[in-house]
């Protein structure tokens, strides 16, 4: 009888660490996720800092690359000048982002992959002065290019005050990432 009990016992208490498993994937934040297509064309309208076309592309590209965004193409649009700042810069951006497999609807564009949660820190509240001056592209970057990303947990702070720059705007989010490419040798 005491074999028996102990048996049922060992049962139960595999069955209740199989099942964890997948909760254990969960806690970790895996997430089955696909890439889709996104397009955007954005316009940057700044009263602090100005960018010529060239230097608004290379900002908004690396800001989407910290985001995992792949088969990234940034060009400039809508630019008057040759060169030096523009008025009104801006740019096309065509890109793939993850998305939940399970909010994909048909749109995805390859194999589902097993994504993670990531902290990004697109601009730090303590960043340097320079740095602090690109508040108010943080902030149309916000609203314009996060929401085309899985994001949670997005943090945003400003202390963006046209015509003036100063310490303290800052801008971080949980986003979806595609697991780490393997290292190929040579």
């Amino acid at each position: 009888m005491r074999a028996t009990i102990v048996s049922r016992v060992t049962i139960m208490m595999a069955g209740v660490l199989l099942g964890a498993i997948p909760l254990a994937a969960a806690a970790q934040g895996r997430v089955q996720a696909v890439w889709t297509n996104r397009h955007v064309r954005f316009i940057y309208q700044g009263f602090t800092t100005y960018y010529s076309c060239g230097g608004l592309r290379e900002e908004v590209q690396r800001m989407l690359e910290k985001l995992g965004a792949r088969d990234l193409k940034v060009h400039e649009y809508g630019c008057v000048q040759g060169t030096g700042v523009e008025t009104f810069p801006g740019v096309q951006v065509s890109m793939q982002v993850l998305v939940p497999a399970a909010s994909a609807h048909g749109k995805a564009v390859g194999p589902t992959v097993s994504a993670h949660w990531q902290n990004v820190v697109l601009l730090a509240g303590n960043s340097s002065l320079q740095d602090q001056g690109n508040c108010e592209l943080i902030e149309q970057f916000k609203e314009t290019f996060l929401p085309l990303f899985t994001t949670r947990n997005v943090r945003y702070e400003s202390t963006c005050v046209p015509h003036q720059i100063s310490y303290g705007t800052h801008l971080s989010a949980e986003v979806l990432m595609a697991p780490a490419s393997p290292v190929r040798g040579h």
